[in-house]
């Protein structure tokens, strides 16, 4: 496999531009980063010579510049690496593979019985053989937890799996022989919608996930901004109402026991005295039950009141609101949009909220990116 590494600040903005953008041609890369034809040469000559950008013919043939010199745009070859991506919760690690512009192309799921490192990166290990057998070109592993991770490599804090500080990379990687890169999940989601999604060419992006917590990821230039919080008590302490529930995790009306849905959850059993899934709670009060339709309700305003406060601080081009919770938008997606209008000044744009469906495997995609990230940009420890 061809070294792609290491990269200079200039060819690290040339890569991207392709891989996120391309095919590109030459006057069109050019005027994009704001170079001379000269130094652009100079920076993409290294960047095919390794095997990183091709000249694809351009279709039809057709001619760039004056003396009708062939155009030859240059892109990537998709798929001639393949990145394995891992999102792993309390029960169960989600695997991907991906191209290198993060098509998923396979999945593998296996179940977790435990939580002892080593028998974990021993699970991930057989998951990458299996994967590995069926797309020989791995370039690189990428693993997403929720929690506090530092160096892209040790999981300091994950209340999901009880661990601290622990050295995944290094056990991961010393059972495969791959670079890994491991990150907090929503970072790692951020980043692929950033790259190759909901947020891509945007200067200033939000994504707000809810599920089994909430998280928040902040994109700024076009770059995330890390934070120790992205998915490690976020909403925990940002009281939606005063009044609201007092739930077992978060304040009392804090935004994580307003919305999340351990807390949606809870409200109901404390009420009902019965235990009900959240998707037959989001059936119930679409229904009009009068218990999961109240319930519902107050969490469509704490998710309206939220986004609103995000866009009054933030001022994002675009607000990204995933996550295993998203349901609820399908139930009560007028109430949250209400919300929205009534929080924010009368004259400002219309706040643009999109909502994306998404399983643990777009969490695993994202961890597959930050991989991509890591042999492209040439960034993290592996």
């Amino acid at each position: 496999m061809s070294n792609w590494l290491p990269l200079s600040p200039a060819e690290r903005s040339v890569a991207i531009e392709v891989l996120v953008h391309g095919p590109l041609s030459r006057t069109e890369l050019a005027r994009r980063l704001r170079l001379s034809q000269g130094s652009l040469t100079r920076l993409t000559k290294p960047l095919i010579e390794s095997g990183l950008l091709v000249e694809a013919q351009a279709a039809g043939g057709a001619a760039e510049g004056r003396q009708g010199r062939p155009s030859q745009p240059l892109d990537v070859v998709a798929e001639s690496r393949a990145f394995l991506g891992f999102k792993i919760t309390a029960d169960t690690v989600y695997g991907v593979v991906t191209t290198l512009r993060s098509r998923v192309v396979d999945r593998l799921d296996r179940p977790l019985t435990g939580h002892d490192p080593d028998a974990v990166a021993g699970l991930l290990a057989r998951m990458t053989a299996e994967l590995a057998a069926r797309h020989p070109a791995v370039a690189g592993i990428g693993i997403g937890a929720g929690g506090l991770v530092r160096e892209q490599a040790v999981i300091a804090e994950s209340p999901y799996l009880g661990w601290r500080d622990v050295p995944l990379a290094a056990l991961v990687r010393e059972r495969t022989g791959l670079p890994v890169v491991v990150e907090n999940d929503v970072a790692a989601l951020v980043e692929a919608e950033t790259w190759f999604g909901a947020g891509r060419g945007l200067d200033r992006f939000v994504v707000l996930t809810i599920g089994a917590g909430i998280g928040y990821g902040l994109v700024l230039g076009g770059r995330r901004v890390p934070h120790d919080e992205e998915d490690r008590g976020f909403g925990r302490h940002w009281i939606i109402d005063p009044y609201g529930p007092l739930t077992p995790d978060g304040a009392r009306g804090s935004a994580v026991s307003l919305l999340t849905i351990p807390s949606i959850e809870y409200q109901i059993r404390a009420a009902t005295g019965r235990d009900t899934a959240y998707e037959e709670i989001l059936r119930a009060a679409a229904r009009g039950e009068p218990m999961a339709y109240r319930v519902i309700a107050e969490a469509a305003r704490a998710l309206g009141a939220l986004v609103a406060q995000i866009a009054n601080f933030a001022m994002p081009q675009k607000i990204l609101l995933a996550g295993e919770g998203v349901g609820l938008m399908d139930v009560a997606g007028d109430t949250v949009r209400e919300t929205v209008r009534a929080h924010r000044h009368p004259l400002a744009a219309p706040v643009a909220l999109e909502t994306k469906v998404s399983d643990f495997h777009d969490w695993a995609r994202g961890a597959a990116v930050l991989a991509i990230q890591v042999l492209v940009l040439g960034e993290g420890r592996v």
